[in-house]
């Protein structure tokens, strides 16, 4: 009686196995990108004064990078006006995001520029992607590696 008891419960635990999906080679595929969030602050005193944050991404092995989106944000201050600027190694400086008003949010502004998804503007390895305020001597920084 112990060996059916046993043999039933075996059944019980392989079955569910027999029977689930294979998995498929989808997500695989979905892995092919590497994305990356990268962030700064810049300025003297607690917070950001400047900050940024860049998605960027890349298919694996490859040395350009593509700029998916650009966040910018200033503490302490009621209003402000923003641009992103990007440097490739060796280059100057060029505008990537024309000015744009930041708006309030609680004790920062912030603004951004992009969107979500494999999209935007692609520049090789090692550039140099900043923001500033107009106004605002400092800057924030971060390197797309």
């Amino acid at each position: 009686m112990n060996r059916k008891i046993t043999t039933a419960a075996l059944a019980a635990v392989l079955v569910p196995v027999a029977i689930a999906p294979t998995v498929s080679a989808a997500p695989t595929a979905a892995r092919a990108y590497v994305d990356t969030r990268v962030r700064d602050c810049a300025g003297s005193g607690s917070g950001c004064r400047p900050g940024v944050v860049v998605h960027h991404w890349h298919r694996r092995g490859a040395q350009a990078r593509g700029v998916g989106w650009v966040y910018a944000s200033r503490e302490g201050v009621r209003s402000g006006t923003a641009r992103w600027l990007v440097q490739k190694p060796g280059a100057a400086w060029k505008v990537g995001g024309d000015w744009k008003r930041a708006i309030r949010v609680g004790s920062f502004v912030e603004t951004s520029w992009g969107r979500d998804g494999h999209t935007g503007p692609k520049y090789p390895k090692n550039t140099k992607v900043c923001v500033e305020f107009r106004g605002l001597t400092a800057k924030a920084c971060v390197a797309l590696k």
